[in-house]
């Protein structure tokens, strides 16, 4: 499976450019909807979406963390205990009480300091294990914590066709 993660550099053109494709959907969203309920025929917001992938890239850092200390990454016992659907309801009920301007700016800056993270990281770092013992790489683990049905690193497109449905009710 380790053989699936793309290289560092191209992890990183990957999160750029689906980030840039998800902005572009958010722009093409009437601003006064952002925080309208609806999205995927269900109870999140655009806003509650931003703060979700946010939430992803938090979970990221915080395994790179853990990792530099030698530790096994926090979301894995998370996932463990709660499963993604509960993790994921009560990370969004955490952010709820940002504004949507405080939600967008808040993710801009996790999303850019998780890229200038990946690029802290040597080559050889992102294809060792994360911690002893651990048979996948850095670049594979960080890839399934930011993965999605396109594989690693690929969260972003999983929304992309709820995005355009919610811009097709909601237009700029």
């Amino acid at each position: 499976m380790a053989d699936d993660a793309p290289g560092r550099q191209e992890a990183m053109r990957v999160a750029r450019e689906d980030r840039a494709r998800t902005n572009a959907l958010l722009g093409s969203i009437d601003p006064s909807a952002f925080e309208t309920t609806g999205l995927g025929g269900g109870t999140w917001s655009p806003k509650d979406l931003v703060g979700h992938l946010e939430t992803w890239e938090e979970n990221a850092l915080a395994a790179l963390d853990a990792w530099d200390r030698g530790e096994q990454a926090p979301i894995v016992a998370e996932l463990r205990s709660l499963g993604t659907d509960e993790f994921n309801r009560r990370a969004v009920e955490r952010k709820a009480s940002m504004s949507g301007a405080e939600t967008r700016t808040s993710a801009a800056s996790t999303h850019a300091r998780m890229l200038e993270r990946f690029a802290a990281l040597s080559d050889a770092r992102w294809t060792s294990p994360p911690v002893a013992g651990d048979d996948a790489t850095v670049g594979m683990r960080l890839g399934s914590t930011l993965g999605g049905d396109l594989g690693p690193f690929r969260h972003d497109p999983d929304h992309w066709a709820d995005l355009e449905a919610f811009a097709a009710e909601h237009p700029a």
